[in-house]
């Protein structure tokens, strides 16, 4: 079953400020429509998302961990994780874009969306 449209359920815990729209991006561009909703509020969508991230603090924030779950009504069918080894050390990765750190995991959550018949679980 190809996805069409998720649901985002809205993580108030989430500091990571443009964390929304790189994920919302990543649906986007594999034709995914998305909207966000509230932590309790309730959907018709089958295909809800959560997700967590953290920052890390090096001079400034940067975006060192997410993740990224669909479920299609109440069960896990994909889940795709950013985890940055060490916090990222002296690596002029850690200092990326959010979207440029998400896009990669999107597209890994989101990889048989355009290939049904590749798809596993979805």
């Amino acid at each position: 079953m190809e996805i069409k449209e998720v649901s985002i359920r809205q993580n108030p815990k989430v500091l990571v400020t443009d964390f929304l729209e790189a994920v919302q991006d990543g649906f986007d561009r594999h034709g995914v429509a998305s909207k966000v909703i509230l932590p309790d509020e309730a959907t018709e969508c089958p295909y809800v998302v959560t997700y967590t991230a953290r920052r890390s603090w090096d001079i400034m924030p940067y975006l060192s961990y997410a993740e990224v779950t669909i479920s299609r009504d109440g069960k896990q069918v994909a889940q795709a994780v950013y985890h940055l080894r060490a916090r990222g050390g002296l690596s002029p990765l850690k200092w990326a874009t959010t979207k440029e750190k998400m896009d990669p995991v999107m597209d890994d959550l989101l990889k048989y969306q355009n290939h049904p018949w590749l798809k596993r679980g979805l």
